[in-house]
């Protein structure tokens, strides 16, 4: 038989109704409980007193003193240094097989993937994967999330592009080649300049299937001006901007964190962050077409560059590689059927995903060696990657001037990207994110990349959450896919060398999919407000059009006068109270059987009062409580036009209101823009105000004195009474202050009936 009694966690919820999720919630008290409260009516000056409350002292010397008390070398050492403080709890045999799981597949995932944004920021795919070791390692030691994949990330890249293209004059790859040539000493440079390129075909006529024909094919046009490029005063190479841009990066983090700065994230809202990156991914499919079609596009720069690149692919289209086409069509529909169909289905019966993009990198390789699409098929392949890990080198110091503007924004970009992915992992797994320590481990991260031939770090959504379901509890995992990455470059990096890149460009178009699909977002965003929407809308457009830095500044622009907008214009209304529950106070004009104290006017005003806002808290005052108008009262009806009138010193004389704050009298409206005796200002929900809204309030006190009212405060929290006493101290006021609303009504109400 069952027992009568239950316990708690049998006890369903609602009146033995479960909620759906099959959890219960205690049930409710038999009798409802009731509390009376007798006692004097308190200023909020008595309840100081009695308290024993101290205004914090905000001196230099205090906040010095209080610091050198708190300071503790040991904690510090371990925040500064987050590895030292999770890895003693670390448990080999607990989290170290998921961890290597993990670790497996995101470098499975990280090789395509650093190749292809390699290429895409303008750098050749070995830096790329470089991308997945250095910075990699320095945020394993100095990171607080446990689940991001630091790396390659497409917005980033692209950004980073986009400076590459700016400020080099040389190309890498033919910079070296021709830097080479003329290093030979048995070659002088005025022989090879004059050198042109029907020469070297002449040298190879009789070998048309050797190296060097070979040479002499792939460079017929160009050879005399890449060779020229070498006697340019002060050459730049594509990689010397990009681990330029990565060091100053790093130093722009450096100095957020210095400067306590993590909260600027904030400032990035939703809808900002959301168009942004689904405009950014436009940009990175653009860049994908000349590799789709196989084709030769000039690469534009400045505003309206991606309207002119379209222009001049459909203009290629003529000349279309139906070959590279086909190929990369092929790509796009394998990597479409695996992640739609395949992966769903084997991650039901698997816990380790199905690699499509190693797949395919793979199998494109092979495709490309065996049947020779390069020579024979013209298939641009990804070229030379070197085995080995780079040199550490020391960037140009003297691009650092010229990168600087550029390197602020996506030093702003990558930060908010990887603190709002870092967060939904810490809220997820219910632990801490520092915002200030992600930039300090970012701006390391992004000098030792700068000085390993890096570009600027990001985290990648779709690792970090394969990070995440393939069991990484720690960045253990991030270590031992930077293992793992090693051993690519150590000994499979040149194998990949032929890999057509047409390939990678259909892998980053069917990668980029999740970030097209957050325009679905923008239904929520216009649910949200008009506001969210026309930030969503105004940047994507912006970053589309213009360009990604450009829209990206306008974007944050809006962005904050949204933001001013929304704190310019806070919630205020006019109170009234419960007829059944003396005590509790609503807004009038959404609870309509609320009722008016007679004679008096009850105004909540929530958010900061100060110089900003001050002109808007006297309108909105004036409006509710027409301060502005003579105190006339106009009833409808003149037959009740005397009876009904509050007779002085009743003080059962409440009227229920409508929901336009007008009285009902016998069933008549009476308009509420009647006199009052006093005026009450909640500031329950004011967080702030300064002397300025102090001199407001003071301004108000004096217009109702002149109208024979008063003006009484309400429920100021601590910080907001400090600075009520200090301005009065200043010759502001003086203000009656109250600890609460319904000590300040009541004595209202005694006022009124003395």
């Amino acid at each position: 038989m069952p027992s009568d009694k239950e316990s708690p966690e049998t006890k369903p919820l609602n009146n033995n109704n479960t909620n759906g999720n099959g959890g219960s919630a205690p049930s409710k008290p038999k009798i409802q409980p009731k509390y009376s409260i007798h006692r004097d009516v308190l200023t909020h000056e008595v309840v100081i007193k009695q308290t024993g409350y101290a205004a914090r002292d905000k001196s230099i010397p205090s906040s010095l003193r209080n610091c050198w008390h708190s300071w503790n070398f040991f904690a510090l050492f371990t925040g500064v240094i987050p590895i030292l403080q999770w890895l003693p709890q670390y448990s080999p045999r607990r989290d170290l097989p998921g961890d290597i799981i993990a670790g497996f597949t995101v470098a499975i995932m990280n090789i395509p993937h650093g190749m292809a944004y390699g290429i895409l920021a303008g750098v050749s795919a070995g830096n790329g994967l470089y991308m997945a070791v250095f910075p990699v390692l320095a945020y394993m030691f100095l990171g607080t999330s446990k689940h991001i994949s630091i790396g390659t990330f497409a917005v980033a890249s692209m950004m980073t592009a986009k400076v590459v293209d700016t400020f080099a004059n040389v190309d890498d790859h033919h910079h070296m080649l021709a830097t080479g040539l003329l290093s030979n000493g048995t070659t002088t440079a005025s022989p090879l300049l004059a050198l042109n390129s029907s020469a070297l075909v002449d040298l190879t006529t009789s070998t048309s299937t050797s190296p060097l024909s070979v040479l002499a094919e792939t460079t017929t046009a160009s050879t005399l001006q890449l060779l020229n490029s070498t006697l340019i005063a002060d050459p730049i190479t594509k990689l010397e901007v990009a681990t330029s841009l990565a060091l100053t990066v790093g130093i722009v983090n450096l100095l957020m964190a210095f400067l306590r700065l993590g909260t600027l994230s904030s400032l990035l809202s939703e809808p900002l962050v959301n168009g942004f990156t689904t405009a950014a991914a436009c940009h990175v499919v653009t860049a994908q077409l000349k590799d789709v079609l196989g084709i030769s596009v000039p690469r534009h720069k400045g505003a309206f560059k991606i309207i002119y690149s379209v222009i001049d692919v459909v203009k290629g289209v003529p000349e279309t590689n139906l070959v590279n086409f086909g190929f990369c069509m092929a790509v796009i529909v394998f990597m479409t059927i695996c992640n739609e169909i395949l992966k769903p289905r084997l991650s039901k019966k698997c816990r380790f995903p199905l690699p499509a993009e190693l797949i395919m990198v793979i199998g494109g390789t092979l495709i490309s060696k065996w049947f020779n699409l390069q020579i024979d098929y013209k298939v641009n392949p990804v070229g030379t990657i070197p085995s080995g890990l780079p040199d550490p080198v020391l960037p140009r110091l003297d691009l650092v001037p010229k990168v600087a503007v550029d390197s602020i924004a996506i030093a702003i970009v990558t930060y908010s990207i990887i603190m709002s992915m870092g967060l939904t992992f810490a809220k997820k797994h219910g632990y801490e994110v520092r915002p200030n320590q992600e930039l300090f481990a970012m701006g390391i991260g992004n000098m030792v990349g700068g000085c390993f031939s890096c570009i600027p770090m990001a985290c990648s959504l779709s690792r970090s959450v394969i990070q995440d379901q393939t069991g990484g509890v720690s960045q253990i995992a991030s270590l031992v896919s930077a293992a793992l990455v090693v051993v690519t470059l150590m000994w499979i990096g040149p194998f990949f060398g032929s890999l057509p890149r047409c390939v990678l460009a259909g892998v980053i178009i069917v990668a980029l999919k999740p970030m097209f699909m957050q325009a679905k977002e923008l239904k929520k965003f216009s649910k949200q407000g008009k506001l969210e929407m026309f930030t969503w809308i105004s940047t994507f457009l912006c970053v589309v059009i213009i360009d990604i830095d450009i829209g990206l500044l306008i974007g944050i622009c809006i962005s904050l006068l949204a933001l001013y907008i929304k704190g310019l214009k806070p919630y205020s209304c006019l109170l009234g109270y419960m007829p059944e529950a003396p005590g509790i106070y609503m807004d009038v004009n959404q609870h309509r059987n609320a009722m008016q104290v007679p004679e008096t006017r009850i105004f909540r005003y929530s958010g900061s009062l100060n110089f900003a806002t001050s002109l808007f808290f006297r309108r909105a005052l004036y409006e509710a409580v027409g301060l502005d108008k003579m105190p006339l009262t106009k009833v409808t009806s003149s037959s009740s036009s005397s009876s009904n009138s509050p007779s002085k010193g009743s003080k059962s004389s409440y009227s229920p209101v409508s929901q336009n704050g007008g009285k009902a009298v016998n069933g008549q409206l009476e308009q509420s823009a009647g006199a009052f005796k006093v005026l009450i200002l909640d500031f329950s929900m004011l967080g702030h105000i300064d002397v300025a809204g102090c001199r407001t309030l003071t301004d108000v006190s004096k217009e109702l004195k002149v109208r024979g009212a008063r003006l009484l405060l309400a429920s100021p929290v601590d910080r907001v009474y400090d600075t009520l006493v200090h301005s009065m101290a200043l010759s502001e006021g003086p203000f009656e202050i109250f600890p609460t609303l319904h000590d300040c009504v009541e004595y209202a109400n005694a006022c009124r009936t003395a």
